[in-house]
């Protein structure tokens, strides 16, 4: 095959690739950190008007806790509600939150270890197939 059209190609697949792993990778690092140093409290689910200025277009409502310092948080949801796990105004979930940084939370047990997985499983195939196609062009 040309080297000309093969090249793009091969730089192409394996910049999206390197995206998709280190998205994985950092995704698993959030989870990690979280599991390790993050702090676990009770937060309230809140629904809110949709014309609250929500970057996430309504999907994910806002969770209200309180920190051990006695401050109280109300952030955006990190994960959209589900059929399977729906965010019901006035439920209560187990967020953790970092210490350093009340504002950053993850919903216990909605963490999406496998998404992150895939992410690096796929990211590395498309590096390794951007690797083939390169030295098939030399």
């Amino acid at each position: 095959m040309d080297i000309g059209r093969l090249m793009p190609l091969a730089l192409s697949v394996g910049t999206g690739g390197a995206v998709a792993y280190l998205a994985g990778a950092v995704g698993l690092s959030r989870t990690r950190r979280f599991r390790q140093v993050g702090v676990p409290v009770r937060a309230m689910v809140k629904s809110r008007p949709a014309d609250a200025g929500d970057p996430t277009g309504g999907a994910r409502p806002l969770l209200q806790f309180v920190t051990l310092d006695d401050a109280v948080m109300e952030v955006f949801s990190p994960v959209p509600a589900s059929r399977a796990q729906p965010l019901v105004d006035g439920g209560r979930v187990w967020v953790s939150y970092d210490p350093a940084d009340p504002r950053e939370v993850a919903v216990r047990g909605r963490e999406r270890v496998w998404l992150d997985a895939a992410f690096i499983v796929l990211g590395a195939a498309a590096v390794l197939l951007s690797l083939g196609l390169f030295l098939s062009a030399l």
